[in-house]
This record gives structure tokens, C-alpha cells and sequence, in this order.
């Protein structure tokens, strides 16, 4: 069933594709899966409301079509019973879906319990603020603008970001304990609980030149090459952290409960630089698979 307009966010999935374009990219942003076939006809139905829908987010998530008839044993990997199915991916693994056709409605409302639009190009220029500011000044601006609209809930997840950035992180942590489930589920919310987590993960951790010195003694220090990345990391010299991360886990797949894994994961969530993911993600998965 191709689509009637193309959209940058809807593509064809096939056994070919799959692990990359499904698997492997629901790490960075959420993949919806619609299993259909052409002689079924809620699935003409849904097909082009599911599209609709997508593009409305604007990339904040991603549409993959899975034609059964084509792709047989790809729609029995999902133990598929009855269609169109449709299923949400994120992170490799199966989090929500639904059977049959539902109403543009109900497949909005759907979508908006595991992601938030993102705001149209043009929009989010509108609202940036004419003159940068500093982390500080944001966070003033923000908290004026939450006493003057206290019901606008967002700004509070603008006053997490923003306490992040300056290094509070105990406050950042406070105001995303607050937030609403649908804006705790945001990109941004994710992306600062994963800060948060590598921050508590240096709680009386030692310093950057000791960890190395002790990598310089013992190669094979996996402790302190994992801190050594996670203080990188938050330096924000993501590259270098990454490359600690994955020596650990080309030296031991398995240490510390699989942690060198857990924390190439954790960090892919929090950087913003597709290129970069891209690279270890594939170099991750050459050691693993």
C-alpha cells in the first residue's frame, strides 16, 4: 500500500533494512511498525491516518510499513495473529501497539503517550528568544515565566534542562520528578534522566588525572576507564568517552553486569550527534553480534 504524498518519516521495511532502519534506529527516536497487506481493508484504512499522524510529529517519530504478504517472516517474528497490528518501538524493544483500525483520534492520543511533537522548524525559531542567553539568565526567565502561567507544565521541563546545564543537578532532578506522565515520556526528559544517571555515577568518584594514571598502571582498570568515561562525557568530549566505554567491553563483554554496554546505550541517548552514534552503535555491535 505505498503512500499518496511522500513523507520523509514513512518508508518500506524489509528483512534487508530492518535491523538498521527499525532495530538499531528506534535507539535514537521511537519507530512505529505497521504491519499490513493489500487485500486487507481496515488496513487501507489505517495506512494513510497512521501517515497523517507521523507527519504531524514531525520527526519526533518514525513509520514503518511491513507489507506480510512480502515479508512473511518478518511479520511472524512478530508473532503477528491478525491485521493491520501495529506496533511501537523503542530502544530495540516492543513497548506498546494495537489491532485494527482506529480513529485518527485514537491514534494520536496513542502516539502522544510515548512522544511529544516536535515543533515545526519555522515555529521553534519563532519562539528562540531574540538574544542568547546564558544558562543562568534562563533559568530567571523561566521561573518568571512559571509564576506568571504556573498551569504550563512544559516550563518546568525548560527549568530541568536549564538547572542541568549550570550543574545543579539535584534541582534538575526535582523538576523532572514533577512533571506530568506525558511530558516525563519526552525526548528531552529521557535525554536529562540519562544525564542525571551518569552524574550520580561520579558521586566520590576521583578525578580525571588519577583515572588515568591508574588505566597508565593497569590497562585493564575496567572501574576506572568506565569513570574516566563518564567524567569525558559530561566534559562534553563524547568521542573520548565513548572509546573508554568501548574498550571495556572489547575487553570484557561481561563486567560489571554488562555496564560497558549499558553505558554506550545510556550515553547514545544523551548525545545529540547522529554521526557520532551512528559510528559506535555499529562499532558496538560488530563486539556483540
Amino acid at each position: 500500500m505505498p503512500t499518496t504524498v511522500p513523507s520523509p518519516y514513512v518508508f518500506d521495511a524489509t528483512e534487508a533494512n530492518f535491523e538498521a532502519e527499525v532495530v538499531q534506529a528506534s535507539f535514537q527516536q521511537p519507530v512505529l511498525v505497521d504491519l499490513w497487506a493489500t487485500w486487507c481493508g481496515p488496513c487501507k484504512t489505517l495506512g494513510p491516518l497512521l501517515e497523517k499522524v507521523v507527519d504531524e510529529f514531525n520527526g519526533a517519530v518514525r513509520l514503518a510499513k511491513i507489507d506480510c504478504d512480502k515479508e512473511q517472516a518478518l511479520a511472524a517474528s512478530f508473532g503477528v495473529r491478525s491485521i493491520p497490528t501495529v506496533v511501537l518501538l523503542r530502544e530495540g524493544q516492543l513497548v506498546d501497539g494495537f489491532t485494527g483500525a482506529l480513529p485518527e483520534s485514537a491514534i494520536r492520543e496513542f502516539l502522544s503517550r510515548h512522544v511529544q511533537p516536535n515543533a515545526p522548524a519555522e515555529d521553534a525559531v519563532a519562539a528562540a528568544p531574540a538574544v542568547q542567553e546564558t544558562p543562568e539568565q534562563a533559568i530567571a526567565r523561566i521561573q518568571q515565566e512559571i509564576a506568571a502561567e504556573p498551569d504550563r507544565a512544559e516550563l518546568k521541563l525548560d527549568l530541568a534542562v536549564a538547572q542541568m546545564q549550570v550543574g545543579n543537578a539535584a534541582a534538575a532532578e526535582a523538576e523532572l520528578d514533577a512533571l506530568p506522565a506525558n511530558l516525563a515520556a519526552d525526548d528531552r526528559a529521557r535525554r536529562l534522566r540519562g544525564q542525571l544517571d551518569f552524574a550520580r555515577a561520579l558521586k566520590d568518584a576521583p578525578p580525571a588525572a588519577e583515572l588515568a594514571a591508574r588505566i597508565e598502571r593497569d590497562p585493564h582498570d575496567h572501574a576506572a576507564r568506565d569513570l574516566l568515561g563518564v567524567r569525558l562525557l559530561i566534559q562534553g568530549d563524547t568521542a573520548a568517552a565513548l572509546e573508554q566505554f568501548l574498550a571495556v567491553l572489547k575487553a570484557d563483554r561481561t563486567w560489571n553486569d554488562d555496564q560497558a554496554k549499558k553505558r554506550l546505550i545510556a550515553a547514545f541517548a544523551v548525545i545529540d550527534d547522529e554521526d557520532l552514534v551512528g559510528t559506535y552503535r555499529r562499532k558496538m555491535s560488530s563486539l556483540l553480534f
